[in-house]
């Protein structure tokens, strides 16, 4: 907690000029990983980036680096029931995962590897659903625009294992009727939306 208020601090009072706040960031982050270890480190850098996104960069006009990225509504039928699989982020929402696609890698393979790599499972890519665009501000690399694309994946298992990153903290399945009491972004509620649809109509 002091070192987040200690960073906090860093960002809202001291010059900008004398201490600029990807350095105020990367400070605070040290410091909780040695007393704290690495999940301490990764909250912090979520809490202060997100005060760094919401006052502004010094050069808010610069056009933004942009970045690809694939994710997918990854389920799982159980029975007459479908599962989804969803993680949740530091900011208490649950998504969907996704990962960077590399330039000129295969989308089917690109979102195949970073399920896998992020929640430790296998999939079948079925059918594009849709993408969206929002942009992102991080601390090393500044504003970033975002273009996630999304598919329909079978999975081809059950257990779930989350990688563990600074930004996710938890990965479940989930049936269907429990969606709607869960904290999700509206994005991705549409996303979901047109899988529950396409799924639907299949059965």
């Amino acid at each position: 907690r002091n070192v987040l208020r200690i960073g906090l601090c860093e960002l809202l009072f001291f010059d900008r000029r004398e201490v600029p706040p990807k350095v105020a960031i990367n400070e605070a982050v040290e410091i909780a990983k040695n007393f704290g270890g690495a999940s301490s480190g990764r909250f912090v850098n979520g809490v202060l980036g997100t005060v760094y996104r919401e006052m502004g960069e010094p050069d808010s006009n610069a056009e933004p680096l942009k970045e690809e990225l694939a994710g997918a509504v990854v389920y799982r039928r159980l029975g007459d029931e479908i599962l989804f699989a969803l993680v949740h982020d530091i900011f208490g929402y649950w998504t969907l995962s996704k990962g960077k696609v590399g330039e000129g890698e295969d989308l089917n393979l690109a979102v195949r590897q970073r399920i896998k790599e992020e929640i430790g499972i296998d999939i079948e890519v079925e059918r594009e659903l849709g993408e969206n665009k929002y942009i992102a501000s991080e601390p090393e690399r500044g504003k970033v625009e975002k273009k996630v694309r999304y598919f329909l994946a079978r999975a081809l298992g059950e257990e779930l294992k989350l990688k563990e990153t600074g930004g996710l903290d938890d990965a479940r399945w989930f049936k269907m009727e429990e969606l709607k009491d869960l904290k999700i972004y509206d994005d991705i509620k549409k996303i979901l939306v047109k899988a529950i649809k396409v799924l639907s109509a299949e059965q």
